[in-house]
């Protein structure tokens, strides 16, 4: 992922006639913070926050739990925050955070010394107009809400503003849970509008039907029925239905902690099947490097929704625009999310609680405009959208660092 991430950083750099110390500083963290967590126990684990660049505003980024996490893994998610939030033009950097730990085996009461301990270690690191945390894998709104309490105790903070994702109960946001779906559907939405294909119908697969890839699937099924759920896949497989399927009654079964690849309908598919379905839009919702250059020929779909983070591999790029693949890039794709935590951070500071239709009115707004402009980006460059939402990100920070 960090290999991607900086190939495409230098590639855009050297369209944009930058000079190579110029792109080798945007490749560098401002900071890296590396350390080690000691539980009571005795178990330890390490620990990363990586703050890539504040040039547009605080550090924004997410904090995972997972047992592959590494310097390398947290440093490039750091890096594409910096570039996701300067696409939709959130007056944010790029930040991300990550502890090396299977969660699954931790005690709830472990869990919570965990995330306090974290907090411990960064607390003069962090704050509201410094660095705002987020969850992510295998963190939520309980796990934010324990750092919340322990930077308040420690810090005497008392907006809430230095972490997003909260519980509602806690300063959290309307509309968060369902963000990077909900944004998935407008970027889509969108670029249907800017291709004068609006009201097209759809034919869609979903790779990763977890929090995100349901919430795309349940939002497209009431605000687009034109469009068809055909095919849905989590890590056992899936299922495939030709004349289309009930985005609410496949999140049922999940919501039973049941795999889809039981479900009680369909043709049973694997995730590489699902990869090759004759479909109109291939979402990407599961983990990265799913599309490389070893399978992008199978590809059949129309577009693809980077919903994941760096799902699409850079040496299947060439291939896939050659055989005329729109990839949606992650960061104006999945970037609902950040987008909600950005509105959270600002009714935290403000003490104010917008309700749900006024924080998806302002989601809408963003992405609208910033679908708009990096389509209008590539169409100048002859470019791809990945290459234009990468220009339009590398200006904008370009110009923040100089101002």
């Amino acid at each position: 992922m960090l290999e991607t991430a900086h190939h495409h950083i230098r590639s855009t750099g050297k369209k944009l006639g930058l000079k190579t110390e110029q792109i080798e500083k945007l490749l560098e963290v401002e900071a890296a913070h590396e350390f080690e967590i000691v539980l009571d126990s005795g178990k330890k684990f390490k620990a990363y926050r990586m703050q890539h660049n504040s040039a547009r505003g605080p550090y924004k980024g997410g904090i995972r739990f997972h047992h592959e996490v590494d310097r390398d893994e947290v440093r490039a998610l750091a890096t594409l925050m910096s570039f996701k939030t300067a696409a939709v033009d959130l007056p944010l950097g790029g930040g991300k955070g990550g502890v090396s730990v299977d969660p699954k085996t931790l005690s709830e009461q472990e869990l919570e010394e965990l995330a306090r301990k974290y907090v411990q270690y960064l607390e003069k690191h962090i704050g509201p107009h410094k660095d705002v945390p987020a969850p992510d894998v295998n963190t939520n709104p309980k796990i934010i809400d324990w750092m919340v309490d322990e930077y308040a105790r420690l810090s005497g903070d008392t907006t809430r503003a230095t972490f997003t994702g909260k519980s509602l109960e806690n300063g959290g946001s309307a509309g968060r849970d369902a963000a990077t779906g909900r944004g998935g559907v407008i970027v889509l939405r969108e670029l249907q509008k800017l291709a004068k294909k609006p009201g097209e119908k759809l034919r869609i697969a979903v790779q990763g039907y977890g929090n995100v890839g349901s919430f795309f699937a349940e939002v497209a099924e009431v605000e687009h029925p034109e469009w068809q759920l055909v095919a849905a896949t989590d890590s056992s497989g899936g299922i495939y239905v030709e004349e289309g399927m009930s985005a609410t009654d496949l999140s049922e079964w999940k919501k039973n902690r049941k795999p889809l690849a039981e479900f009680n309908f369909g043709k049973r598919i694997s995730n590489q099947e699902l990869i090759g379905l004759d479909v109109d839009v291939l979402i990407l919702a599961a983990l990265g490097g799913v599309v490389t250059d070893g399978n992008q020929k199978q590809i059949k779909a129309k577009y693809i929704l980077e919903l994941a983070n760096g799902p699409v591999d850079d040496s299947a790029e060439e291939g896939l625009a050659s055989h005329g693949v729109t990839v949606v890039p992650d960061i104006l794709a999945n970037a609902g999310g950040v987008i909600v935590s950005y509105l959270e951070w600002l009714q935290n500071l403000a003490d104010e609680h917008w309700s749900v239709e006024d924080v998806n009115e302002k989601l809408n707004n963003y992405l609208v405009q910033a679908t708009k402009d990096i389509y209008s980006r590539a169409q100048q460059d002859d470019s791809t959208l990945k290459e234009a939402a990468f220009a339009v990100a590398m200006e904008r920070i370009i110009a923040a660092s100089r101002a």
